[in-house]
């Protein structure tokens, strides 16, 4: 029988944070490591979500890695397509295929108290690992409504994010369920080709016109050939939405103006009352996320676009029911209703310390010391991590924060030696959170009058990150070892091979770690 595989780092994911990870450790000197990916290609949920009109609602020159900025971004906000091909191009440069597993979905992940590693079972076979970073990412589980009679339908069905695209719409019925992020970018794709397009909203968004543009081959000429005006660009649109995140965080009662232009967005596409009025959000904006579009408004406004200001309550047959009673007859329904952010199925697969998995420990709500370390669970860490999502800005940003404190957390563990492992102390896990959630009071996302998927099953916010990116990289710069316990294996082979009892199993800061302290968020 094969020796089953051991490597230092286990990363799960080959998404932006998956692949950020593997050049960072790269980069760090660490080249035992491994890249597990239950599909079999790179990219996460620009893979995943290929459905007609899907681009990405940040800059491009902001939405790309700091350490491989690309001077040839086609347009201002890029498309599923190009965004992949850029994952693609990083996976390339930085040599990552060798570090590549395809076709292994993580089933099972396990820690071993005595031989300090997680054992790590997926559909590719098993193998173990010093340290396991999960990279999976909060929008790689689409999340379908339990819609009585939708199994008896006899149409077609499918969520956004596995878009069918041997099912051809054009001429057909269809039903769309959802009005978010990937709803505003597949309505006004479609409505052109589809006979009747019958949209289920149960909440409005605030959509603001989109400023995107083809980026002209003299611009790209120039980032190529000074590199600096890529990154003047990147740091200008950085520094922008730095500025806006108080707004967002502690002063909400400034976003009204910013209402204002959303209101004649809407009213510059949309000319009837009665459809303005339905369209028309009854919440603060940015309390959901701000959505971008220049086609969503005019394509609603087309003859063949019936918007039901009702969610999907039934399907009998052919017909599909709204809660308000409203029915229509169609030939698929296409689901745009996001994705299982608060309660991730990964967190069912990980078992830590005391034989919980993480889903029984954050059965309360999700919480790691910042954004990486849960409690009970060593040498195990998040990227996109609990209160880690952003409601303005680039979530690249926060990967190479996190990647910061992953490569720190793995240089901690050399200075210690020696066989170890760090597990967050609760106290340090719950004061961190205690700080954020307090945070989090004032902000838009929590007082602005809306149910959103930044909360999860209990009315927390556990998803955004209170503060600017700043801040946040501020916090994640080094792993302050007070916040950690280090465990020792309770059982270590001597010299001659057998067994040897060491000191109770240790579990405790040692003396360079400093007095326990506060922290802070």
């Amino acid at each position: 029988m094969a020796e089953q595989e051991h490597v230092r780092v286990v990363v799960v994911g080959s998404g932006f944070g998956g692949l950020g990870a593997a050049v960072r450790l790269r980069r760090e000197g660490i080249t035992d490591f491994v890249v597990l990916e239950r599909a079999d290609s790179v990219g996460g949920t620009w893979r995943d979500n290929s459905y007609p009109g899907c681009a990405c609602d940040v800059p491009s020159h902001l939405y790309s890695f700091a350490f491989a900025p690309h001077p040839d971004w086609p347009r201002t906000f890029s498309g599923q397509e190009h965004i992949r091909a850029y994952l693609e191009h990083v996976t390339d440069v930085f040599h990552l295929r060798p570090h590549l597993r395809f076709n292994s979905e993580v089933k099972k992940m396990t820690w071993d108290g005595e031989k300090l590693r997680w054992e790590i079972e997926t559909s590719g076979g098993r193998l173990s690992a010093d340290v396991v970073v999960s990279a999976t990412g909060p929008l790689s589980d689409p999340r379908t409504p339990d819609i009585p009679g939708l199994d008896s339908f006899p149409g077609e069905v499918f969520h956004s994010a596995r878009w069918n695209h041997d099912y051809d719409l054009r001429g057909k019925r269809v039903a769309m369920v959802g009005t978010g992020a990937s709803a505003i970018q597949i309505v006004p794709s479609i409505q052109p080709q589809v006979e009747r397009l019958t949209l289920f909203q149960r909440t409005p968004p605030w959509v603001m016109p989109r400023a995107d543009r083809a980026i002209s081959g003299a611009e790209r000429a120039l980032h190529r050939a000074l590199p600096f005006t890529t990154r003047a660009r990147r740091g200008l649109l950085w520094g922008i939405r730095e500025l806006q995140v108080q707004a967002f965080t502690k002063h909400p009662d400034e976003l009204g103006f910013v209402e204002q232009l959303a209101k004649r967005n809407m009213a510059r596409a949309i000319k009837d009352p009665a459809l303005r009025a339905r369209l028309t959000p009854d919440y603060r904006i940015g309390c959901k996320r701000i959505l971008l579009s220049n086609t969503y408004y005019p394509a609603l406004a087309r003859p063949n676009v019936d918007v039901v200001t009702s969610g999907l309550s039934e399907v009998r047959g052919s017909t599909v029911v709204a809660a308000d009673g409203t029915e229509a007859e169609v030939d698929a329904i296409v689901f745009g209703t996001g994705f299982h952010v608060t309660d991730m199925p990964i967190a069912d697969r990980v078992v830590g310390a005391e034989g919980k998995t993480l889903a029984e420990a954050w059965s309360g709500g999700m919480e790691a010391l910042r954004g990486a370390s849960a409690a009970g669970f060593p040498n195990w860490m998040t990227v996109i991590g609990p209160n880690t999502g952003l409601g303005n800005s680039s979530m690249i940003l926060m990967i190479e924060s996190q990647l910061n404190y992953m490569a720190d957390f793995l240089r901690q563990l050399d200075v210690l030696g020696g066989r170890a492992a760090l597990d967050a102390r609760p106290g340090a896990v719950h004061a961190w959170n205690r700080r954020v959630q307090e945070r989090m009071k004032r902000t838009v996302w929590n007082t602005g009058g809306c149910t959103s998927w930044y909360l999860d099953a209990n009315g927390r916010n556990t998803t955004i990150w209170p503060g600017t990116t700043t801040e946040f990289r501020r916090a994640t710069r080094r792993v302050d070892l007070a916040e950690y316990d280090v465990v020792r294996p309770s059982v270590s082979p001597s010299a001659d091979g057998s067994a040897e009892q060491n000191a109770p199993a240790e579990k405790a800061t040692s003396a360079k770690m400093g007095p326990k302290k506060e922290v802070s968020a």
